[in-house]
């Protein structure tokens, strides 16, 4: 096999790249791309997925191409053969459909939305009117509203939503989060409504997900430090463009959210001494692996790996699907 190098232009102007950690792929992640993995070893092709399986074009691709076929609804589904339900997890009424028309499905929920959806029961059970904190449509939020009866949770997007919610009727109140939203943008809404109503309580564990956290804590550091950050992952997805916003406050000159490599343009790197590069939850590591190629071809390159938490988290695989 012939090994071709590639051939870089002369006199290439330095450039410091500076790499998140942590970055790309979360336990939550990782494990809902195995459950369709393994399912289409199991049960062989097709396999249906409602929803996209993360929100990430490329893992969405390659698993098109191993034989899942993705869907917006159940009735896109036969009888006889298995469907997965989407990282971001489902209404109550998604299973309760499958298990009426007796499909085999297989929940592929990120365990810390469970936790969420755990908890908005929890409190609708002791009589508490539920206020959840998200992005409108987004599945996660999807999800999690319905979990309850209708009029049992509010959603509340912003600050000023925060200020103008009113109490439905004289329920106590309580409150849950979307996983992937900015932390600083959570802490002040949750500041406004404590305002509001001191009786609020505090979850057991914070809502938004560890990874969510460090990714947000890492690439705070790159905005403090770089001319430009790049944040590889997908548009829809939430816990990606949060990053973008979470380093232009943190002082960065410019970050861009990009799918790939082939989304970047040079331009924005005119001036541009220091780079940051890190990549959302659902990104996989080939991708920021080939931006860094990308880079190379174009500059001289001074890589740094910057110090960030080591995470050590894994979910179980449904027993389904090793048993």
């Amino acid at each position: 096999m012939t090994v071709h190098t590639p051939i870089l232009p002369a006199n290439r102007p330095p450039l410091t790249v500076r790499l998140a950690t942590p970055r790309g792929f979360c336990a939550g992640v990782h494990r809902a791309i195995q459950i369709v993995e393994r399912a289409l070893e199991k049960y062989g092709a097709p396999v249906y997925v409602r929803h996209e399986i993360v929100h990430n074009r490329h893992v969405v691709e390659r698993l098109k191409a191993m034989g899942a076929i993705f869907v917006k609804e159940l009735d896109e589904c036969p009888d006889d053969r298995p469907v997965v339900f989407s990282a971001h997890g489902v209404p109550k009424s998604v299973p309760a459909t499958a298990r009426a028309r007796e499909l085999l499905y297989i929940d592929a929920t990120c365990p810390l939305v469970s936790k969420v959806h755990v908890e908005a029961e929890r409190h609708h059970a002791a009589g508490r009117h539920v206020i959840l904190i998200g992005h409108a449509g987004h599945p996660e939020v999807v999800g999690t509203m319905g979990q309850l009866p209708p009029g049992a949770i509010s959603l509340v997007e912003t600050v000023e939503d925060a200020r103008t919610f009113r109490r439905p009727g004289d329920a106590p109140l309580a409150y849950a989060t979307q996983t992937t939203l900015s932390v600083d943008d959570t802490a002040d809404i949750l500041a406004t409504l404590k305002r509001r109503f001191p009786e609020l309580p505090d979850p057991h564990k914070e809502d938004i997900c560890y990874a969510t956290t460090n990714r947000q804590e890492a690439v705070k550091a790159l905005g403090r430090g770089c001319d430009l950050v790049l944040v590889v992952g997908s548009k829809n997805s939430s816990n990606s463009a949060r990053l973008v916003e979470v380093a232009m406050r943190a002082g960065a000159a410019d970050a861009r959210l990009v799918d790939d490599a082939s989304h970047v343009d040079w331009r924005w790197f005119d001036g541009v001494s220091t780079l940051g590069i890190t990549a959302g939850a659902s990104a996989p590591e080939q991708l920021i692996e080939a931006l860094i190629d990308a880079v190379r071809a174009r500059f001289d390159v001074q890589l740094v790996e910057d110090d960030g938490a080591r995470e050590t988290v894994t979910f179980k695989l449904p027993r389904l699907l090793t048993a």
